[in-house]
């Protein structure tokens, strides 16, 4: 191979390592906590709401008044300092009805989607408003015909 053949090819492979390696990084804003909570863990689709106990309060940090859907069920819900609280629940609204949900109310109460990815199964956004920012995820509930899990993990601008 010639020199400059040798040297266009070094410099594809270079750029197409280049591109992988960043298209494969997402926002440059996502905290540790989102990111551990991108797609929710399968274990969490494994709550159905007849087995759901509602926490009795969500800690300081989480917008008191973020519009879960309807019938939501919070079981879990943890305090990550500087990342946030994740609030983690399941209501027996289907997938399509909660994806309404936080495409419509919940962006009519202030609390906006900025960019997200909607799947067959499952979505998620990024979200800001109301003196804070976060990230929800859905996912169909892998255990219980016709539920939705829902986690949202918030914290204050």
């Amino acid at each position: 191979m010639t020199a400059p053949l040798r040297r266009t090819a070094v410099l594809a492979a270079v750029s197409l390592a280049g591109a992988l390696v960043l298209g494969g990084c997402g926002s440059d804003k996502k905290s540790e906590a989102e990111a551990e909570h991108e797609a929710l863990p399968a274990s969490a689709t494994e709550t159905c709401v007849a087995d759901a106990e509602q926490v009795s309060s969500l800690p300081d940090g989480f917008p008191t008044d973020f519009p879960f859907p309807d019938r939501t069920v919070v079981y879990d819900a943890e305090d990550r300092g500087a990342d946030g609280v994740i609030a983690t629940g399941v209501t027996s609204l289907p997938f399509e009805q909660v994806l309404a949900a936080l495409n419509g109310p919940a962006q009519d109460a202030g609390f906006e989607v900025e960019h997200g990815e909607t799947e067959e199964h499952d979505a998620e956004a990024d979200w800001r408003g109301n003196g804070f920012e976060g990230r929800w995820a859905i996912r169909e509930s892998g255990k219980c015909q016709g539920e939705t899990v829902v986690q949202v993990v918030a914290r204050a601008e």
